[in-house]
């Protein structure tokens, strides 16, 4: 799932294959690389300069058929959480509620999405799939806080430095790392890194299908539990429809 646009403006300091779009703080970065990603191609990161979020999306065109290459979405939360890390005090835990709740030490900052052309065929590779990410780097209030007790800030979690500039710019480096690493050795080196980063059910296995869905199988049980990555991915878990922020 190779990037290969050249990148033409510097606001941020990404890798030379990427092509960045700057959104003002109204703008909607999922939503406006999903309508430039046929037109601009692999490699366009569309990016919102916001103080309190880190909002931005990368446009990829995939190579294997649509059915698997949506496992691009756990790439996407590979360097998402490796980028976090850059940042985040030593040993804070960094987890996925599946499939696209972010959580630092339990409390939610933000989340993920994945969009790929409107009935395009399973069986194809698809012209693009656009991966999403919005995470709160700065609390606003002690009103939000109060409507939304469980969720959480990355500067009250003690991160360091993590603006969203900075947030984006590692994540664009790590998001390369991870799609090298599965072009050379399969999809288990981005498996291997996402599943322990998942909350914790006790007395499970979690494994990920070639399709992306998620297999559960409990102790002592030799059935398995498939959670649907598709239908789970049409309504974010994560996002506040009247905000249009993390809950």
């Amino acid at each position: 799932m190779p990037i290969t646009r050249p990148a033409t403006r510097p606001a941020l300091d990404l890798p030379s294959v990427y092509r960045l779009v700057t959104l003002r703080e109204v703008g909607d970065a999922f939503a406006h690389a999903q309508a430039i990603a046929a037109e601009e191609g692999a490699g366009t990161l569309v990016y919102v300069g916001r103080f309190d979020l880190a909002e931005f999306a990368v446009v990829l065109e995939p190579d294997e058929p649509l059915r698997t290459a949506r496992r691009a979405f756990y790439a996407g939360c590979v360097a998402l959480a490796d980028a976090l890390a850059v940042f985040a005090p030593p040993e804070k835990p960094i987890e996925f509620a599946w499939p696209d709740a972010v959580h630092v030490d339990r409390g939610l900052v933000g989340g993920v999405r994945l969009a790929w052309p409107h009935g395009a065929d399973e069986d194809a590779p698809a012209d693009w799939l656009v991966f999403g990410a919005m995470i709160r780097t700065v609390a606003l209030g002690e009103e939000e806080a109060g409507l939304h007790p469980l969720s959480a800030a990355l500067s009250d979690e003690g991160f360091a430095d993590a603006g969203s500039g900075r947030l984006v710019e590692s994540f664009a480096r790590h998001l390369m790392t991870g799609l090298d690493a599965w072009n050379e050795g399969g999809f288990g080196a981005i498996a291997k890194n996402y599943l322990p980063r998942l909350t914790v059910e006790m007395g499970s296995r979690r494994d990920i299908d070639d399709n992306g869905d998620l297999l559960v199988r409990h102790t002592g049980s030799r059935d398995i539990v498939r959670r649907a990555l598709v239908p789970a991915l049409a309504t974010p878990s994560w996002l506040d429809p009247q905000t249009r922020g993390p809950r």
